[in-house]
Parts: C-alpha cells; structure tokens; sequence
C-alpha cells in the first residue's frame, strides 16, 4: 500500500515537473513570436517610412526642377481659340493650340489616336496631351500611361506622323519632344503646365466631354 502510494506521489510529481516544462515551452515559443512579429512589424513600418519620405524627397525634387526653365521647351504664342465644325490644319505636330471643337476630349489613356481638335480643346482647359509613336516600345509605353493615370488633367495617346522623337507632351501653346518616356523633363513637364499658367481657361473640366 505504501508503494503504491509512493509511485502515485512520483508520478504526480513527473507529471507536475513535465506540465511544467511544457509550459516554460510555450512561454518561450510565444516570447520568440511576439518578438518576431514586434521586429517585422517595425521593419516593414520602418521600410515604408523609407519609401514615403524618399518620394516626398523625389516629388520635391520634380516640383522644384518644374518651376525653373525646363530645357527643349518650345513656346508658341498668338494661337486662336475660335469653336469649328470642320478639320483644322494646325501649323505644330501634335497641334498645341488654335482652333478646336466646341467639345472637349475627356483626360485619360486611349489606346488609339484621339481626334486633334478633341484634343485641342482639353488643352484650352488646361490638359497636358502625351503623344508617342505607335512603335514606341510597350515598357515605355506603360511608363506614359502609369504617370497618366496619376494626373488628372492628362491626355495620352498614340499620334501617327511625328516629325521628329518619338514622345511629345503638350500644352497649350507649349511643347517638348523627347527621345524616350523615362526622360525626367516628362515629369516636370507635366507639372509644371498641367493647369499651368498658360491654361486659357483655367478650372474648366476635363471630363464631361466625349471619349475621343
């Protein structure tokens, strides 16, 4: 009787040291969870602080190189503005200003080539209009459309017959040619002219047209 209950006792007490053990076990499994889960939670917190403040940095950068001189910028001046039914011939290629439909084309990507007088008339509201040649390389082509979509007042489209390089941008009564999209005066060209100072009629809308 002694015996047996000498071996309850002892078996009492491996379980007791066994339970123990298994929870000293998961103490540390949870500590080395938490601690994990703190040190990736501040990591990512910490590379995303990076990103944000490195393209607060870069949107500065643009901004401020907008607001100087941005070179190859051609001017144009003395451009009418009149509303017509028929086409128009306009004197640059694309066309940054003159006579236009009474109807504007509404911003945003078109796979297509857009109607020059549509166009025109998105311009006078103060878009800016980039064109490409149709052979222009589908990894560039994706670098028009993604600074597109992050600008209200954008116009993208392929252009047939341009003269010269292969990417233009366009305001109205200004223009910039350029070998390739991922040139940086893209960029500042359309923040320095969308809705920019040369916009004749500033505020109007760039939706409510028609899709050209």
């Amino acid at each position: 009787m002694a015996n047996r209950k000498h071996e309850a006792a002892e078996r009492a007490a491996r379980l007791a040291e066994i339970r123990e053990q298994q929870r000293r076990a998961e103490r540390r499994r949870t500590a080395v969870i938490t601690g994990t889960s703190v040190f990736v939670a501040g990591a990512l917190i910490a590379a995303t602080a990076i990103v944000l403040v490195g393209e607060q940095r870069r949107t500065a950068e643009v901004a401020e190189a907008a607001a100087g001189d941005i070179d190859g910028v051609a001017t144009f001046s003395d451009l009418t503005a009149g509303h017509v039914q028929q086409p128009v011939q306009y004197e640059q290629t694309p066309p940054v200003g003159g006579d236009h439909a009474g109807v504007w084309a509404n911003c945003g990507t078109y796979t297509e080539p857009i109607t020059s007088e549509l166009a025109v008339h998105s311009l006078e509201h103060g878009a800016v209009w980039l064109t490409y040649s149709p052979d222009l390389p589908a990894a560039q082509v994706q670098q028009l459309a993604d600074l597109a979509e992050g600008n209200a007042y954008v116009l993208l489209s392929p252009f047939d017959g341009l003269p010269e390089e292969p990417v233009v941008a366009s305001a109205w009564g200004t223009q910039l040619a350029l070998e390739t999209a991922d040139d940086p005066r893209l960029e500042q060209f359309v923040v320095k002219y969308q809705q920019g100072e040369q916009t004749p009629e500033p505020g109007a809308p760039c939706t409510g047209g028609v899709d050209a």
